[in-house]
């Protein structure tokens, strides 16, 4: 694919609404239909750069490309130059030469644009401390498929407001005119300047986005409650985090002010006991095992795209 018409998928602010949209109805498509797109990648390569640890990810992403009948390569940053200093955007240089496509998963937002920016072939966002749109589109999948469109919804996130999750979720809000109610504390708030594009983008769309210091206010009327881990991969465990996020833990109580429908996403890995109780997470409302597998899907989707393969 020529440098200047590739497709990376950075972020779903970059993807867009429209495209968004396409790629959720082809990973409806592609999980009620596992055979009619076996050959649609074959002889292409994805190599996979994990400069931070994987499971969800790391698999996903191999097991799409070779249901498409591609091939992968999974790289750690210690198998490479990167870790003796090479520059992303040399990586990339060389990488453009040998494979098809790049996915990078790093602390750092910065060393992902330097990658796509070098890049002659597209490059996929694995995850950065700033957003993880991957998985947040298999979220949106999760949702549509228990509960229908997500257009206009209400959704509520618990939690750490300032990681990855809940920034993507903001912009998630702003393309689908969600209606999304973060409930965290104020040390734990995103950053105003983000939910504010976002609040407007929402709004344009009939959404909103609320920042609520009461759980119980965050979670009322919500089709979907959502978590994540309170202690992110390359923080260090801190008491202070953990005493200020405990009232924000989803359990019966926060699922009761649900929706009747509500159901609950988790990213994974979970702590059960710490930001959601074991009855929530394995109880009946739990969608968190279709939506790991339906990472899997949502990944199809996204190679496909990157390619310009169309099934």
């Amino acid at each position: 694919m020529p440098a200047e018409s590739k497709r990376d998928f950075l972020a779903l602010e970059t993807v867009g609404h429209e495209v968004l949209c396409n790629l959720l109805r082809q990973a409806h498509a592609l999980k009620a239909e596992t055979k009619f797109a076996r050959e649609a990648l074959r002889d292409r390569v994805l190599v996979m750069v994990f400069e931070a640890p994987s499971t969800r990810t790391r698999v996903s992403f191999d097991m799409a490309m070779r249901k498409l009948g591609g091939d992968v390569l999974s790289l750690s940053a210690h198998d490479m130059q990167l870790d003796r200093g090479e520059t992303p955007a040399d990586t990339a240089r060389v990488l453009s030469r040998y494979a098809d496509a790049i996915l990078l998963r790093t602390d750092d937002p910065s060393r992902l644009d330097a990658m796509a920016e070098a890049a002659s072939v597209p490059v996929i966002n694995g995850l950065t401390t700033a957003s993880h749109p991957c998985q947040i589109l298999a979220d949106i999948m999760t949702f549509e498929e228990r509960l229908g469109s997500i257009e206009g919804q209400v959704v509520s996130y618990l939690g750490d407001g300032t990681n990855n999750v809940a920034a993507t979720w903001l912009e998630a809000a702003g393309l689908f005119g969600l209606s999304l109610r973060l409930g965290c504390p104020s040390s734990h708030s995103p950053s105003e300047k983000l939910v504010l594009r976002s609040r407007s983008r929402a709004r344009e769309r009939g959404g909103d986005i609320v920042v609520e210091r009461d759980p119980l206010e965050a979670a009322k009327g919500s089709r979907a409650v959502m978590t994540d881990v309170w202690v992110s991969m390359g923080e260090r465990e801190g008491g202070s985090k953990h005493n200020a996020l405990s009232p924000y833990r989803v359990d019966d109580r926060v699922m009761s002010v649900a929706s009747d429908d509500a159901i609950f996403l988790h990213c994974l890995p979970a702590h059960r006991g710490e930001e959601v109780s074991g009855d929530v997470i394995d109880g009946a409302r739990s969608a968190v095992w279709d939506e790991a597998e339906n990472r899997m899907h949502v990944q199809k989707a996204i190679l496909l795209w990157c390619f310009g393969v169309e099934i």
